[in-house]
Parts: structure tokens; sequence; C-alpha cells
């Protein structure tokens, strides 16, 4: 089994990917592969609705001139995904929104192949305010695609501002903690 994570915001080693972290090692002390994927930074763009992906049908975007198929892909060959995004007036980072939209759309396109039947989760960070817009952005998506949705003791998310300052946050840590765990339980008793 194997579980592979997006990290969203722009920051390498901010605060969405110390969060993920934290989740991706109970899945790997629970024996589950994991994979960190720098998402945000990359060069990636939103859907242009063309419609070429309903014609084809090749589980890819028609869209070849960024990274966005490679991100497609690992998804369809994984058996879980997260996706942690920072907080950006009140939603995603615009590079999750363009995951979000392109890949759903491919998805929708191809019978829903790419993302029904997987273990899915968000992770968010908030300087203070606006966090549940983007974990309801990310878990709307992954309940329009048919994944089945793991949850935690909390909603998936941390009060963080400066780099690092999710090490502060034990609360949150826990709750990262417990979500990979309950990923790894709900892994194995669907796969």
């Amino acid at each position: 089994m194997k579980v592979v994570a997006f990290n969203g915001s722009p920051r390498v080693n901010g605060n969405t990917s110390q969060s993920l972290k934290f989740v991706l090692a109970e899945l790997e002390s629970e024996g589950i592969e994991t994979e960190f994927v720098q998402l945000g930074g990359r060069k990636v763009f939103g859907c242009l609705a063309c419609g070429k992906c309903r014609e084809v049908k090749d589980n890819r975007c028609a869209r070849k001139d960024d990274e966005m198929n490679s991100f497609i892909q690992k998804i369809e060959e994984a058996d879980g995904i997260l996706i942690g995004s920072p907080t950006y007036f009140s939603n995603v980072s615009s590079e999750v929104k363009a995951l979000i939209d392109r890949c759903g759309y491919v998805s929708g396109s191809n019978d829903g192949v790419i993302l029904r039947g997987k273990v899915a989760a968000g992770v968010v960070s908030a300087r203070r305010a606006g966090s549940t817009f983007a974990y309801s952005a990310i878990n709307l998506f992954f309940g329009k695609c048919e994944t089945i949705i793991c949850t935690s003791n909390y909603w998936n998310m941390t009060l963080s501002r400066d780099p690092g300052d999710v090490q502060n946050d034990a609360e949150g840590i826990k709750t990262f903690q417990l979500l990979g765990k309950n990923m790894a339980k709900l892994l194995k008793q669907v796969r």
C-alpha cells in the first residue's frame, strides 16, 4: 500500500509540510509506503474546461504544458491521498486548487476510476482563521470523487504562522498523528 502526500505550500519546510510529515510518519510506522510531493511553487495551471479529457478518456489532462499529469498519475497509482494546503484568503493555495479542478475533471471524465475507493484526507495550516474553508474545499473534492475520507479526533489543521510554529501546537500534532493511525487502519481494512 502507498500514500502520496501533496504539499500545496510553496514553503518546502513550512507548517503544511511539517503537518503532513506527522501523518506520514504514522503511516510509515504501520508499514505503509509514502511519497511526499512538493506541489506548492511548481508549474501547474488551472483547468481550461476544454472537455478534451471527456473525449480522449486516457486518465490524463489534455493540457501538456505543466506537471499536472505526473501528479494525476501519482494519485492514480496510490491507495491513499493526502492533500495539504496553507490557508490563503480563507481557501486553498492556487496549486491545490489547480490539482483539485484538473484531477477532479479528469477523474469524472473517466468514470471516476482515478479516485474512487481511495482513502483520502486533507491537512490545513493557517495563521489564525479561514482554515475550515480550505479544509472543506479539499474534503468536498474528495467527497465528489468517491474517495473514503479519513478523519481524526478533530479537524486536520494547525494554527501556525511562521515556519516551525506547528511544532508548538501539541493538539495539532496529536490530531495529525491520530489521522495517520486512522488512515493506516482504514487502508488495511479496504485494501
